[in-house]
């Protein structure tokens, strides 16, 4: 079954909003990268990843755009089995891919108007995964 299993919020202050997530809710992080046109800090309850967005100054990308401009609920993701035909199911009705061709997690504009993103299964881990994972990788050592 699909579920949602993301929700990015777009931030103007990454710091500042990190630590009210981490110190009110009690949220872990999870990791932060620079991806394309903006870092994206990653945390969780232990059950949803919410990914922290700040776009850098100067970009004009369809995605940094794509849910107006300022801070915003960006968009949320739906995990899926298969990506290549849950594009084509979306694209059948209609739906306008607002990411760039071959860039996995594939955004869209849903009926409606909101942004969402189709990505594979366990692309978002929980946060005793990613301690798991730790772990795993000082045994090996």
């Amino acid at each position: 079954m699909n579920r949602i299993v993301h929700l990015a919020l777009k931030v103007e202050d990454l710091e500042r909003t990190t630590e009210f997530y981490q110190k009110v809710f009690g949220f872990k992080e999870m990791n932060t990268e620079k991806v394309r046109d903006h870092t994206s800090r990653h945390l969780s309850d232990g059950v949803i990843d919410v990914a922290l967005i700040k776009y850098d100054a100067d970009t004009e990308s369809a995605e940094s755009k794509a849910a107006g401009e300022g801070p915003c609920i960006h968009h949320f993701a739906v995990e899926v089995d298969n990506v290549e035909q849950a594009t084509k199911q979306v694209k059948s009705y209609g739906c306008e891919i607002i990411s760039d061709p071959g860039v996995i997690p594939v955004k869209f504009r849903a009926p409606g108007g909101t942004v969402c993103e189709l990505v594979p299964k366990g692309r978002y881990k929980k946060p005793a995964a990613k301690e798991a994972a730790k772990k795993k990788t000082k045994q090996k050592r």
